[in-house]
């Protein structure tokens, strides 16, 4: 035997959507579906930002180890002892002595004088 269906739930079912309420209420239909591509929109621009931001950290990670790299290579290249080596083939080798200071005479300034002194 099968049950009776309650009719008064059909009819209570049919009575809240019928066409008229459809159409009395599809301006708020409609305001759902915008809200609902708006909000899948923005959960697909997270995830873009969020990759987005990802990359750029890798890329930052790998830059500072390159940075790193450059200025040990560059720090252990400028040593004394490092420079003396590569400049030794082109016949450049360090000083056993200090250097000499040459004093440069002025002659503008000499010829100033000696031509006052001479009137």
């Amino acid at each position: 035997m099968t049950e009776p269906i309650n009719p008064t739930t059909k009819s209570t079912l049919k009575s809240i959507l019928n066409y008229q309420w459809i159409v009395m209420n599809i301006s708020f239909f409609l305001f759902l579906a915008l809200i609902a591509i708006l909000y899948i929109a923005n959960g697909h621009l997270t995830d873009k930002t969020i990759r987005k931001i990802n990359t750029t950290q890798h890329e930052l990670k790998e830059l500072q180890f390159e940075y790193k790299t450059l200025k040990s290579e560059l720090m252990r290249r400028s040593r004394a002892v490092e420079i003396q080596d590569k400049v030794a083939p082109y016949g450049l080798v360090v000083a056993k002595e200090m250097p000499i200071r040459l004093v440069k005479e002025n002659r503008i300034q000499n010829q100033s004088q000696n031509n006052s002194q001479n009137k």
